[in-house]
């Protein structure tokens, strides 16, 4: 007998966790009822937001393995930071194979793994367990994303032609946690951080609805990184307060500008294009995410900081820093754009309802853990590609076990 109504369980209590939480207001069919964070206070916190909001009766738990074998709970959300995924998902497979715990599926955040041999060893994991998998990227489920895309395909495409360059764009000033800004934990800078989100919306608007994912097949990358900003005295040693002292972009940089270009071959051999920029060093109002889709007789525009609401406040309004009006917001008076429901705009709460529903049909997502490894490998080939100053054909050679040298702590634009 299907169930009707799953329990979820949550793995990290942090910031991307209550992300998911708050989306929970627009998710049916499914309940928070766990909380796993090792800092027991911040899973109390994530908890108490849960109740708070009606979305469950989210509870702490001492353990992944204690979460994971309550009968309560069915599937597991993977909300960890990136250096912790695998050993995570090692404990959730072998809480399945020990028969301590029975789960329909899990979840992840991207990135999936901080390389391709991490990338590849989750979705190991998850076969191993039998378990159904979702790979978390929001922002191929944003409403403006779906619905754009649906109707190029079905007005412009259908008569002039399918879309053959796709560009996308994420800036904002900044992770919000120091071990986000250390390339040996997150597995690299900004690259890695949010070109996962550009690279993966721009090759989903390229693809035909409904079409597999092979429909197009990457043939080269080409990618340039740098430190712009944040290797500058002055704000590497804001980045070393944060991090008490551990954080030295100094000497131990990570990029906060990326940008890269992915060819790609149809069946028929038709080349389209992603061209994707992603940043650190953007000051503005707060988060902006771009999207533009240009075919033979349309085009199509999505920027997130344009919003149908804006507020004003004069230089006499002297209010506390915040991030209630939009993520990574840099400035709280002048003329500010406000993202009224930033779940629902960037995509959680769809996400989040694909997974859930596809879970209860004991259906694998749309968006999987083999998504996420083929994330990883354009990312890892993007690296390579910077590192050797050249457009690197895909798959290149070695890309099974390469880890960038910003990821290893061994790169520094200034030493070039």
């Amino acid at each position: 007998m299907k169930k009707k109504n799953l329990g979820i369980g949550i793995i990290g209590g942090g910031f991307i966790a209550r992300f998911h939480i708050r989306s929970w207001v627009g998710v049916r069919n499914a309940d928070i009822l766990g909380i796993h964070d090792p800092d027991r206070k911040r899973a109390e916190e994530a908890c108490a937001l849960a109740n708070s909001l009606g979305v469950g009766e989210a509870k702490p738990y001492k353990t992944i393995t204690e979460m994971a074998a309550d009968p309560a709970i069915d599937a597991l959300w993977i909300c960890a930071p990136n250096y912790t995924r695998v050993a995570v998902m090692e404990e959730i497979a072998q809480a399945i194979g020990t028969g301590k715990a029975e789960l329909i599926g899990v979840t992840c955040e991207k990135p999936l793994g901080r390389n391709v041999a991490e990338a590849r060893k989750m979705l190991e994991l998850v076969r191993k367990a039998g378990l159904l998998d979702g790979y978390l990227e929001n922002q191929v489920f944003a409403p403006a994303v779906t619905r754009g895309k649906e109707i190029v395909w079905a007005r412009g495409a259908a008569i002039a032609g399918p879309p053959y360059l796709a560009r996308a764009a994420e800036e904002h000033s900044g992770p919000h946690m120091p071990w986000f800004w250390e390339g040996t934990l997150q597995g690299g800078g900004v690259l890695n951080d949010m070109m996962c989100h550009s690279v993966e919306e721009a090759r989903f608007m390229l693809t035909p609805p409904g079409a597999p994912r092979e429909t197009l097949i990457p043939t080269s990358v080409t990618a340039y990184i740098n430190c712009l900003k944040w290797q500058a005295p002055e704000y590497a040693k804001i980045l070393s307060k944060n991090s008490k002292g551990k954080t030295d972009y100094l000497k131990r940089p990570a990029e906060d500008f990326a940008r890269s270009l992915v060819e790609y071959k149809d069946k028929k051999g038709k080349i389209s294009i992603v061209e994707t920029t992603t940043s650190w060093c953007y000051v503005g109002a707060g988060l902006r995410l771009s999207l533009e889709l240009l075919g033979p007789e349309y085009s199509l525009q999505i920027n997130s900081l344009d919003a149908g609401l804006k507020v004003f406040f004069s230089r006499r309004v002297q209010g506390k820093a915040g991030e209630d009006l939009v993520e990574k917001q840099n400035a709280e008076i002048g003329l500010m754009p406000v993202v009224a429901d930033e779940a629902t705009e960037y995509g959680y709460i769809a996400e989040n309802r694909h997974m859930v529903q596809s879970f209860l049909k004991g259906a694998r997502p749309e968006e999987n853990f083999s998504d996420g490894l083929n994330v990883t490998e354009l990312l890892m080939t993007a690296y390579m590609s910077a590192e050797q100053g050249k457009t690197v054909p895909f798959p290149p050679p070695g890309l099974e076990t390469f880890v960038p040298a910003v990821a290893r702590g061994a790169w520094n634009p200034k030493k070039k």
